[in-house]
């Protein structure tokens, strides 16, 4: 129950890596506000079930509003805010950077970078106030890999561990630790429908994995443990990698 008494807001938590997260954190003692666009009652309502103080919010993570009103609800409703997960992210098929429309570039961006920033903005005079506190930011492993027909995804992750350094840098005097996960393949629940990819993936790539079998939600749980605990007190402004050794950096 390392986290007993904390307080964790894990955006994107109603399923995928994010709802991992999330039941590893309530496992460790925190009370959980699911942020999530759809579902987000629901994958609260089984934490509470499970006698886990928690609550969903749906809300856009994009919007200014959203980002602040989950925020304040969160500390309302669960008495404060310790944890900040940035897992609420959007991909897109892949396809040559030519044929990605500009439409599309700014809603990844918004989402995968406005998003983290809202969210961070929002939870910051919190933790300042109170000189503690964790943020996570969920990345990818395409950022090391230079992965190819998906630029406006592979960009917004580059951006995202660009901003978990500068923003560990920030707020270093305030004992709030900025740290990211950079996930490899993932067999989320709506990964794992895409058949074509899993099989694409596991046939060019499994060979180069040091540990070769798929990546589920739940390998990404015990990293994102440490690093919202006091075991990662003298960390901050890295992003570790967990993809089975794929990329090693």
């Amino acid at each position: 129950m390392k986290l007993k008494g904390r307080t964790a807001i894990i955006t994107g938590g109603s399923g995928g890596i994010g709802n991992a997260i999330a039941k590893r954190l309530a496992a460790d003692g925190a009370n959980i506000a699911i942020v999530d666009l759809v579902n987000a009652q629901a994958a609260a309502a089984e934490l509470t079930g499970a006698g886990i103080r928690a609550i969903g919010l749906t809300a856009d993570v994009a919007s200014e509003a959203d980002a602040a009103a989950a925020v304040e609800q969160t500390v309302a409703t669960l008495g404060g805010i310790d944890i900040l997960v940035n897992n609420a992210a959007m991909t897109a098929p892949p396809r040559p950077f030519e044929e990605i429309g500009v439409a599309d570039w700014r809603r990844m961006m918004e989402v995968n970078t406005l998003g983290p920033y809202l969210m961070c903005r929002a939870v910051s005079p919190h933790l300042r106030a109170q000189k503690y506190g964790r943020i996570i930011n969920i990345a990818s492993d395409t950022v090391h890999l230079g992965v190819p027909y998906m630029l406006h995804y592979v960009s917004s992750k580059g951006a995202l561990i660009a901003f978990t350094r500068a923003l560990a840098r920030e707020f270093g005097k305030d004992g709030v630790n900025v740290n990211g996960i950079a996930p490899g393949f993932t067999l989320s629940e709506r990964i794992a429908k895409q058949q074509d990819r899993v099989e694409l993936f596991r046939r060019e790539q499994f060979k180069a994995l040091a540990i070769q079998r798929d990546e589920f939600p739940e390998d990404l749980a015990g990293i994102a443990s440490f690093l919202a605990s006091e075991d990662c007190a003298f960390m901050t402004g890295q992003t570790v990698v967990v993809d089975g050794g794929y990329a090693m950096v």
